[in-house]
C-alpha cells in the first residue's frame, strides 16, 4: 500500500544570510511577522512598508533524508506539492526536479533514491509576471498591477477592497509519497440520479511504475458500507466502474431538505491470485441533479437554477478568500465563516474569480450546510493573453481543479470568469487590444471543453456578467446575469428598484468595520473619516466620497462626529442592500437569484462585505437575515400614480396563510388607518397588490408613513427621504438584566420606545472586542418593548449600554 510521509517539519527561509524557522504550510509574510521582521501589515499603515517583501526572490529549504529500511521496500517515490507560490525552482541536492509557475495546481516530481538538500526557490512575482509580459505583449487591466501575467491569486496585487501584500511559500501541504506498482492518478466519481436510483459512474487513471507496466490490475469502489460495491479490471491505465443505490437520498440546498452524504471509497490493486492493495482514495459524495434553465420567455432569456427539479431563487453571497495570507484559513475558520453565512440565510456562495480554489475543507463544509457553490475559473477584471507559457498553465489548472472539487454536490455550477467578456465589450480594451488574445478563447472553448470533458453533470456559464451571447450586451439585466454597479457608484440606492434582470450575481454598497475591529487595526488613532488610517483601509476609488454621498441623500451628513457618520454609513449599507433584494424577490420568478457583493473580508477595511476583517458582524449580516428569510414581507413604491405595493414572499415549501395588519401612522405615532389582509401565498411563490387607497401615505407626506405586519415580519414605506420626514425626537428608555444563571458578561437589554425610534442598533462591540448583540436595526413604534441580547460584554452598565445605542435623528 502507499506510503504518505508529510513533510510539515524541518523548513527554514532563507533570508539575507541568516535561516529563520518556516511554517509550511506558509508563506514568507507570516514567517517573517513570526519572527518579528516586518511589522503586522493589517495594522495602521504598516501595509506600505513591507512592500518590498513582495519584490525580491526567497529560498525555503530542508533535509530530505535518505529513506528509511521500510522506504527502500517502494520501488517510486514522488515529492508532491498541493500548492507552490508561485514562481519556483525545486533542486534536491543540487540536482532541479522542475520549475513551477502556478499557484493553483498541484505538482509531482520522482525522488526515487534521492536525499539530500531540498530548496524552493520562489522568484518575485512580479518578475514573473515582467518575463511573461515581454513575451506575450500588454493586456488592459482595472489595476495598476500585472497579475494577469501569473497564474497567482490576483487579488494579492491588492483590489478595491485589499491589500497589495504579494506572497511566495509553500501554501498547502506537502509530502513524500511512496508506492509501487501503480497508484491512483485521477478519480473522477461522475455522481448522478435517476427515477429515485443514484448512479456513480467512477472513472479511473492510474499511473504505473516500470515494473508495473505488466501486471494485472483491478480497481473496487463501495458506496457506504455495503450500499452498492463494483469492481472493474484496469485496461492499461484506465478503468471504468459503475454503481448504483437504490433509493438514494438526496442532497438539497439549505431550505429544501437535507444533506445526506454518502462515503465513496476506491482502491487500486495487484489483481494476481490473491490481491494486493496499492492505493485508495476517499472522498464523500451526494445525490442530485442540478441544471441551468435558459430559456429565453416574454421577458428576456433566464438564469435559473433547477436543484432535484426544483426551481431555486438563489440567496447568494460572493466569497472572497478570507486572509490576504490564505495558508492562515483553518479548516475551523472555514466551519466558522460558512456557518456564519448559512444563519444569515445564505443558500448559495459564489467563489469569486480573483482569489482562489479554496481548500476541500471548505467545500466539505458547503456539503453538509447545504451551501451550493458557484465557482469562478479564475480570471478577473482584465485581458487575459491566451499565448504560452500561460495557456498550457490554465488548461493544467482547470483540469486539475475541475477533478478535485467535482466530488463535492454542493458545487452546482462553472463560470468562466469575472467582468472579462464585460470588459471586452464595455471598458475600451477592443482598441488597445488591436486583435491580440484576451482570454475570450478561454471562455468560451477552452474552459467549457475541459467541464464537458471532465463533469459534464454541472452546468457551466461563460461568464458574470453574461447575457449568453454576442446577440445581446454582456451586462443587459434582460438577458443571463447582471452587474448592479452603477447604484454604488454613482446613483440613489433607491433606483435598485428601476428594473428586474433575470439574476443579479453582483451588487453591492459600502461601509466601514465594526468600531472594535477599527481600533484594533488603527491603534492610537483619532478616527475621523479622513484620518489617514482610514483612508489607508479605504482601497475604492472616491471609496469615502460615495459612502458621504449615499449618507447625504438621506440624512444630515455628520461633521466632526465619527460615531454618527460611522452608524450611518453602516444604515444606509443595509438598507442599501435591503431594498435591492426586497425588489428582486418580489419579482420572483421573472428575477431568480441575488448575489450579494460580498460576505467577507481579507483584513480589516472599508468594505461592501457583511462579516468585517475581524468576524465582526455588521448590520448588514443582520438584515440578510431578514431578507433572505423563508418569509418576507415588504412594501415597494408603486409604479406611477399607483400605491405602494405590498409583496408577500413565500420561499417554503409550504402554503403561507399570512395576515398582514396595514396601518397608516402620523409621525407622533397615532393611527390614520388600519386594515387586515388575509392573503394565502403558495410554496416558493410571491403575492403582490397595490396597498388600499386609504392607507397609502400621500406621494410626499412629511408626516405619515405605512407599516405592514404579520407575525414577527414588518416592513415600512416612507414617502420621502429621513431628512425630510418629521421625525420626533427619539425618546426611549433603557433597562440592563442579567437572567439568572447567565455567564458575566451575558445580559439582556430592554428597551422601551415612547416615541417612534427607527433603526435602533446597539454596537455591542462597544461593550469589549469580544461583545456580541443577537439582533440588528430595529424599528420601534411608540409603546413597543425590544429585547437585545447581549454575549461577551466587558462594560454592562446602563450608561455604557446607552452609549452603544445609536437611531435616525431629525434632521
Amino acid at each position: 500500500m502507499k506510503e504518505v510521509v508529510p513533510l510539515a517539519e524541518g523548513w527554514s527561509l532563507s533570508h539575507s544570510d541568516d535561516l529563520l524557522p518556516a511554517q509550511v504550510p506558509g508563506c514568507v509574510h507570516t514567517d517573517l511577522l513570526t519572527a518579528g521582521l516586518i511589522p503586522d501589515p493589517f495594522l495602521g499603515v504598516n501595509e506600505s512598508d513591507v512592500a518590498w517583501v513582495g519584490q525580491r526572490s526567497w529560498t525555503y529549504v530542508r533535509e530530505l533524508p535518505a529513506a528509511d529500511t521500510a522506504g527502500e521496500q517502494y520501488e517510486r517515490t514522488d515529492l508532491v506539492f498541493d500548492g507552490l507560490d508561485t514562481a519556483a525552482t525545486i533542486t534536491l541536492d543540487g540536482r532541479e526536479l522542475g520549475r513551477t509557475r502556478n499557484m493553483h495546481r498541484r505538482f509531482r516530481f520522482d525522488v526515487t533514491g534521492c536525499h539530500g538538500r531540498l530548496e524552493a526557490a520562489f522568484a518575485s512575482a512580479y518578475d514573473e509576471a515582467a518575463s511573461v509580459r515581454a513575451v506575450t505583449g500588454e493586456r488592459p487591466n482595472v489595476y495598476p498591477e500585472p497579475f494577469q501575467y501569473i497564474r497567482k491569486m490576483a487579488c494579492s496585487f491588492g483590489w478595491d477592497w485589499g491589500p497589495t501584500l504579494v506572497t511566495a511559500g509553500i501554501w498547502r501541504p506537502v509530502r513524500l509519497e511512496r508506492w509501487s506498482t501503480a497508484r491512483l492518478a485521477d478519480v473522477r466519481p461522475l455522481v448522478t440520479v435517476h427515477g429515485g436510483t443514484g448512479r456513480v459512474e467512477v472513472r479511473v487513471e492510474v499511473e504505473r511504475t516500470a515494473q508495473g507496466t505488466a501486471r494485472p490490475l483491478a480497481v473496487r469502489a463501495a458506496v457506504g458500507d455495503g450500499i452498492a460495491e463494483a469492481r472493474a479490471a484496469v485496461r492499461g491505465v484506465h478503468a471504468v466502474l459503475t454503481l448504483e443505490v437504490p433509493d438514494a437520498s438526496l442532497w438539497w440546498p439549505r431550505g429544501y431538505g437535507d444533506q445526506p452524504l454518502y462515503d465513496l471509497e476506491v482502491t487500486l490493486v495487484e489483481d494476481a491470485g490473491e490481491e494486493r492493495p496499492l492505493d485508495t482514495w476517499r472522498r464523500r459524495i451526494g445525490f442530485r441533479t442540478v441544471a441551468l434553465d435558459r430559456s429565453a420567455d416574454l421577458h428576456g432569456t433566464g438564469f435559473t437554477l433547477v436543484v432535484n427539479g426544483e426551481r431555486v431563487f438563489a440567496r447568494g453571497v460572493n466569497w472572497i478568500p478570507d486572509d490576504v495570507f490564505p495558508s492562515r484559513i483553518s479548516p475551523e475558520r472555514y466551519r466558522t465563516r460558512l456557518r456564519q453565512t448559512a444563519d444569515a440565510g445564505v443558500d448559495l456562495v459564489r467563489t469569486w474569480g480573483g482569489g482562489i480554489y479554496e481548500d476541500d475543507a471548505f467545500y466539505d463544509a458547503c456539503d453538509e450546510m447545504g451551501l451550493m457553490v458557484w465557482q469562478d475559473f479564475l480570471f478577473a477584471c482584465a485581458a487575459y493573453p491566451e499565448e504560452q507559457p500561460l495557456r498550457g498553465e490554465v488548461e493544467a489548472e482547470a483540469r486539475d481543479n475541475v477533478v478535485r472539487l467535482m466530488p463535492h454536490p454542493s458545487l452546482v455550477l462553472w463560470n468562466g470568469n469575472n467582468e472579462n467578456l464585460w470588459g471586452f465589450r464595455d471598458w475600451d480594451w477592443e482598441p488597445e487590444l488591436r486583435g491580440d488574445s484576451w482570454g475570450g478563447g478561454y471562455y468560451l472553448d477552452l474552459l467549457p471543453r475541459i467541464v464537458a470533458e471532465l463533469d459534464p453533470t454541472r452546468p457551466y456559464t461563460a461568464g458574470s456578467p453574461w447575457s449568453g451571447s454576442w446577440d445581446h450586451h454582456p451586462n443587459d439585466p434582460a438577458h443571463g446575469t447582471y452587474h448592479s454597479w452603477e447604484v454604488w457608484n454613482r446613483r440613489d440606492y433607491a433606483e435598485y428598484r428601476d428594473s428586474v434582470p433575470r439574476f443579479v450575481s453582483e451588487f453591492g454598497w459600502q461601509a466601514p468595520p465594526a468600531m472594535a475591529t477599527l481600533r484594533r487595526a488603527l491603534p492610537g488613532e483619532r478616527l475621523a473619516p479622513d484620518s489617514p488610517g482610514m483612508l489607508h483601509h479605504q482601497k475604492a476609488e472616491d471609496g469615502n466620497g460615495k459612502l458621504n454621498r449615499g449618507v447625504a441623500r438621506y440624512f444630515a451628513l455628520p461633521e466632526d462626529d465619527f460615531d454618527r457618520w460611522h452608524y450611518l454609513t453602516q444604515v444606509v449599507q443595509a438598507r442599501a442592500i435591503a431594498t435591492g433584494i426586497e425588489h428582486w424577490r418580489s419579482h420572483w420568478p421573472v428575477c431568480a437569484g441575488t448575489i450579494v457583493w460580498q460576505i467577507n473580508d481579507c483584513w480589516p477595511v472599508s468594505s461592501w462585505s457583511a462579516i468585517d476583517g475581524d468576524g465582526r458582524l455588521k448590520p448588514l449580516y443582520h438584515e440578510l437575515r431578514r431578507v433572505y428569510a423563508d418569509r418576507l414581507l415588504t412594501l415597494q413604491p408603486g409604479d406611477g400614480d399607483d400605491g405602494p405595493v405590498l409583496a408577500v414572499v413565500n420561499q417554503a415549501a409550504e402554503p403561507w396563510q399570512a395576515r398582514v395588519t396595514l396601518r397608516r401612522l402620523r409621525a407622533d405615532g397615532t393611527e390614520v388607518a388600519e386594515q387586515v389582509l388575509d392573503v394565502t401565498v403558495a410554496a416558493r411563490s410571491v403575492h403582490r397588490q397595490t396597498v388600499p387607497p386609504d392607507l397609502a401615505p400621500a406621494p410626499q407626506s412629511t408626516k405619515e408613513f405605512l407599516v405592514a405586519d404579520s407575525e414577527d415580519l414588518r416592513s415600512m414605506h416612507f414617502s420621502v427621504t429621513d431628512r425630510e420626514f418629521a421625525y420626533p425626537v427619539p425618546h426611549y428608555d433603557v433597562a440592563v438584566e442579567s437572567p439568572m444563571g447567565t455567564r458575566a458578561g451575558n445580559v439582556e437589554v430592554v428597551v422601551t420606545a415612547h416615541t417612534l425610534v427607527r433603526d435602533l442598533l446597539l454596537q455591542a462591540d462597544r461593550l469589549g472586542p469580544n461583545a456580541v448583540c443577537d439582533t440588528g436595526l430595529r424599528t420601534l413604534l411608540p409603546g413597543e418593548q425590544l429585547r437585545l441580547r447581549v454575549a461577551g460584554a466587558a462594560e454592562t452598565g446602563a450608561n455604557a449600554v446607552r452609549a452603544a445605542l445609536f437611531c435616525v435623528e431629525p434632521a
